[in-house]
């Protein structure tokens, strides 16, 4: 299965967001280092985020991109 590089770039709310397919490897590290370098290029007025998604094909890290993840829960020890 390929990784894929997205941008996310925010919308007017947070349920509206935009998704920009960067690029597509076959392997994890030259998507590691692709990812890193995108970020590292980013200015500091860019709001945008850069993820890797491990995915079947580009529909289904399209979908998960998207899809709504609860907030984790916060153990006492953690705060």
């Amino acid at each position: 299965m390929p990784y894929f590089i997205y941008r996310i770039l925010p919308g007017p709310t947070k349920v509206i967001t935009t998704l920009e397919k960067l690029q597509q490897f076959d392997n994890f590290q030259e998507a590691k280092t692709s990812a890193r370098n995108l970020r590292a290029e980013q200015s500091v007025e860019d709001s945008s985020q850069i993820k890797v998604m491990f995915a079947a094909n580009q529909l289904r890290a399209e979908e998960e991109l998207l899809e709504k993840r609860e907030a984790p829960i916060l153990r006492e020890w953690e705060k």
